[in-house]
């Protein structure tokens, strides 16, 4: 890229909008634990199929950190994705329950693909042309956003003092592989998707990922009082069954808390999009529990190696930084309106195109995307929007290699996948006009927005 224009494109395109709170001042820290069932009745529409069997629940977790600034509420979601005006509704309905601002609220989903999707943007676009209801049902996931601010409510009522915090890493053994396997001439010769039959894709090596797993832990006194666990990866290690499951992370979320006698954990999915468990998944139905309890043993050995140190009110900040990402040039409005007035295109171009259309339009009406940055002593945690490739976890870690530095992706599903400049050039599912609705200078939009949070400036 012409220097010159890349500088150009820095001035006009990153608008970064940090937002710290006061000086904080003494006294406690306090947390609010909340959740509610998030799985869709029977005939449902799924991300691909129409649900016709619970597997197992899908839930909405969640938790409200309480300091002397405002309420800072980190929510995660067992749905392939919450996006655009998806991620509006849900941001508003916790931010008024927790009194707070949308800022300061974090809508994150697990991303498992037997599980719903949320987009009203995309959802009004399909329903102007007779498609309403074909994406996902929007009484339930309306109830359900209901459902979560009531939880969320309720919880408020009665917190706990935490007095202490504890923050730890875990190996997590042969789950994480790299999707983008390179050949000679540098492009992407084969993805090697969450489910690989092929065993010869398989045996290639793991490639860039990040094998530790970030977990926080708060306590009243000598009591765990809830656990938060990052890693990054797709989470699925067979799906398109029809029955609404959390997949592997959520069975070693349940695992862990079974464990633990009862204490929540949150868990969250790190900057993943080009991570899965391909290396060692060749779709076989047992795998989903042998993915699980790696997971779980990563979980585990977090837990155990457990650094505590007192913690207050003082301790907690918040800050976050709105980027213009930019839109990739590979749709036209028009082309993506004639596929929706298309009598002969299916049903999953259509929503696709919705798609693509709706995240254009909120970028055209000027809607920018909210990186986050919570910091708790010695520890940060950073939320993103779209499927952000690992490159970005690991780029932000290096940057504070002093403190423990933990990822969420998964923010806005709107922009779809986040990949690297060169990626674009290199090819791939992720980089593909598909899958990625953002042009390649997205690195250099959110590579310094990344570092400001980190650096606290």
């Amino acid at each position: 890229m012409n220097l010159n224009r890349e500088n150009t494109f820095h001035a006009l395109a990153l608008c970064l909008c940090l937002v710290w709170p006061a000086v904080l001042c003494g006294g406690s820290l306090e947390l609010a634990y909340f959740h509610c069932d998030a799985t869709p009745p029977i005939g449902a529409p799924l991300a691909y199929d129409e649900m016709t069997w619970v597997d197992q629940e899908l839930t909405c977790k969640g938790v409200a950190l309480l300091g002397n600034g405002a309420p800072i509420v980190l929510c995660a979601v067992d749905w392939i994705g919450i996006g655009n005006e998806g991620q509006d509704a849900w941001k508003e309905a916790l931010a008024e329950a927790a009194n707070t601002t949308t800022e300061r609220v974090v809508i994150h989903t697990l991303h498992q693909h037997d599980a719903p999707v949320c987009d009203f943007t995309a959802h009004k676009i399909l329903a102007a042309h007779g498609l309403g209801g074909e994406m996902f049902d929007p009484v339930f996931v309306r109830r359900t956003i209901a459902n979560a601010a009531t939880a969320l409510q309720a919880s408020l009522n009665d917190p706990v003092e935490i007095t202490h915090l504890g923050q730890a890493t875990g190996i997590v053994e042969e789950v994480a592989s790299n999707r983008r396997i390179l050949g000679e001439d540098g492009k992407v010769a084969h993805t090697r998707y969450t489910t690989c039959k092929d065993p010869a894709i398989r045996a290639l090596p793991a490639g860039t990922v990040d094998p530790v797993l970030r977990s926080l832990a708060f306590y009243a006194e000598d009591e765990p009082v809830l656990v938060l666990t990052f890693f990054a990866t797709h989470p699925q290690s067979y799906y398109r069954t029809g029955g609404a499951n959390p997949d592997f992370p959520g069975i070693a979320r349940q695992l862990r808390e079974t464990a633990t006698g009862g204490v929540p954990h949150i868990h969250f999915n790190g900057a993943g999009g080009d991570i899965g468990a391909g290396k060692w998944n060749d779709g076989s139905k047992e795998n989903r529990m042998k993915l699980a309890l790696r997971l779980a043993g990563g979980m585990k050995a977090a837990f155990e190696s457990m650094e505590r140190r007192p913690v207050a009110a003082e301790d907690l900040a918040w800050a976050s930084a709105e980027v213009e990402l930019p839109v990739s040039q590979a749709f036209s409005e028009e082309t993506l309106k004639s596929t929706l007035s298309d009598a002969e295109a299916t049903l999953l171009a259509k929503k696709e195109a919705a798609a693509h259309l709706a995240w254009q339009w909120r970028r055209k009406m000027g809607h920018r995307h909210a990186l986050s940055c919570l910091s708790l002593a010695e520890a940060r945690v950073l939320f993103g929007p779209g499927e952000m490739v690992v490159d970005y976890q690991l780029f932000a870690q290096s940057l504070r290699p002093d403190h423990l530095v933990a990822f969420a992706a998964y923010g806005d599903y709107g922009p779809g996948y986040i990949c690297l400049t060169k990626h674009y050039a290199e090819g791939g599912y992720e980089a593909s006009n598909r899958a990625s609705r953002v042009a390649p200078e997205v690195e250099s939009v959110l590579k310094p927005a990344l570092e400001k949070l980190l650096r606290g400036e």
